[in-house]
């Protein structure tokens, strides 16, 4: 439904489920849950995950990755100027869910937090170039935005939404081209209209808003007053200090609610249709991008406009690395999304350790030492020797692929005769990487704090992975997580110490 401020009666700019429909805090008794929520998924070997299933009487029962949040949304996005029911031309949608970390404890329950920190418009001057044309705050920093909200390329398309990352900060920007004639313009006028926040999980909230808002600009230019009246009704409090960071509420009071060793990736729901469309656009080779993403490689996705749908794909990366498991991945960099970038992006990639990117910029391509793995369309490939052989898929990784498409083809079945609607795919995909990864860390960290610390095939083989084909997957997983055991498959003479 389309929730209207007390602010601001006059402006439809919030796409927001029903009110009886938050979420609450799951209650002790909810223990079994775990159980329940993976009755559809079986996996071999597999691991409890910190899961449990809303089973609020207004809505089908739905399993997430974090207690108390909603998978769903009644509001699916296919890109601006689509039908907001639809989906793209790759099938791909919005962000659906929210953080728990998003929201704030009030008398009634859970409430969200507004979180806007920045409203611009941007436009493409055939003179200048793009710049900024209007923003709210006036002083705040918007130094590349103007780059980053209207992508390279974007001349040649009607209309698109890009996600991009200022700072501590995530945007998204609603970006439209309007033929009009005027030699001045050389007949086309091109605007972006879009947001900053600290979070991104809430950013598609106000994607249909941004959609109309820059269709307003192109139309009627200079006309501000609803990005004013939008603002000053969803700005952000930011505290003291200036570290950009917005505090939902205290962490004594998640209690129970929130797995602090969790990803902060973990925090979140995914977008519905995302993760299933992403699957079926890389098929087995998505299972090469897993391993990548474990490993905490800098991953860069190339694509010409639209970018949109390329952002989702940054996110999705991001899913196949998740874990559950306590106290695990904590000294590993943060596997984080900076979804779309530029070159102005440059000298900020050069300090991260792992990143997750797309942009429309070829010259990428050349700057290996921003990348270790570098895909094209549907082909992923990497300059360094030491990663090659993690692009040879083994049969290891088919048959995981193959679980996977067999799960899922398991709940399209029980969807259709028995009109089961408790699951979806994309709890399916996450649940299955969730819980390959769970069982590889913890086979690893059970082993490490045993008398015998010893690796063999049998232990690999139980991890759904391959003891040879793996191997050298393998020694990168232990010296990047710091386990300590003793791999030995080939040569029990000579093992390798990790």
């Amino acid at each position: 439904m389309v929730e209207q401020s007390d602010r601001a009666p006059l402006l439809d700019w919030e796409e927001v489920p029903p009110a009886e429909l938050a979420p609450s805090v799951p209650s002790p008794e909810t223990g079994d849950s775990v159980q329940s929520g993976l009755s559809c998924y079986p996996t071999e070997g597999s691991v409890g995950v910190d899961i449990s299933v809303n089973r609020s009487p207004a809505r089908p029962n739905s399993v997430t990755a974090v207690p108390g949040e909603s998978a769903h949304s009644p509001y699916k996005h296919s890109g601006p100027g689509g039908d907001a029911s639809a989906t793209d031309e790759d099938g791909d949608c919005a962000f659906h869910g929210l953080s728990v970390r998003d929201r704030r404890i009030t008398g009634s329950g859970w409430e969200e937090k507004d979180q806007i920190v920045a409203v611009f418009v941007v436009t493409f001057d055939t003179r200048s170039g793009n710049m900024i044309e209007w923003c709210l705050p006036q002083d705040v920093n918007l130094e590349g935005v103007e780059f980053k909200s209207m992508a390279s390329g974007s001349h040649r398309i009607s209309s698109d939404f890009i996600y991009f990352r200022k700072g501590c900060y995530f945007g998204l920007a609603c970006f439209a081209n309007m033929p009009v004639e005027s030699e001045l313009e050389r007949g086309a006028r091109m605007k972006s209209v879009g947001i900053l926040s600290p979070s991104y999980t809430l950013l598609y909230r106000y994607m249909h808003f941004l959609e109309n808002q820059v269709r307003h600009q192109l139309q009627c230019p200079g006309q501000y007053s609803p990005l004013e009246a939008f603002y000053e009704d969803k700005k952000a409090v930011l505290p003291p200090g200036g570290n950009g960071l917005v505090t939902a509420c205290p962490t004594s009071a998640l209690g129970p609610i929130v797995n602090r060793c969790m990803h902060p990736e973990m925090k979140i729901t995914h977008p519905a249709g995302c993760m299933s469309q992403f699957i079926r656009f890389f098929g087995e080779q998505i299972m090469v991008l897993w391993k990548f993403a474990l490993l905490r490689k800098r991953i860069l996705i190339f694509s010409p406009p639209p970018v949109g749908v390329v952002c989702y794909r940054v996110y999705c990366c991001c899913c196949l690395a998740n874990v559950s498991i306590p106290g695990m991945g904590l000294t590993v960099p943060e596997f984080r999304p900076f979804f779309y970038i530029n070159v102005a992006d440059i000298t900020a990639l050069e300090a991260e350790l792992s990143y997750v990117a797309c942009t429309t910029e070829k010259i990428f391509e050349e700057k290996k030492d921003l990348y270790d793995v570098y895909i094209d369309n549907q082909n992923v490939k990497t300059h360094r020797e030491s990663l090659q052989p993690l692009l040879r898929l083994n049969s290891a990784d088919r048959e995981k692929y193959r679980k996977l498409c067999e799960q899922r083809q398991m709940l399209l079945y029980s969807q259709e005769v028995d009109g089961d609607c408790t699951s979806n795919e994309e709890e399916l995909f996450i649940l299955f990487f969730m819980e390959l990864n769970n069982r590889i860390f913890q086979t690893l960290s059970e082993l490490a704090a045993s008398a015998d610390p010893t690796l063999t095939a049998e232990h690999v083989r139980a991890m759904g992975l391959d003891p040879q084909a793996d191997r050298g997957f393998l020694v990168d997983l232990l010296e990047i997580y710091g386990i300590d055991v003793m791999l030995v498959i080939d040569n029990p003479c000579c093992p390798s110490h990790s």
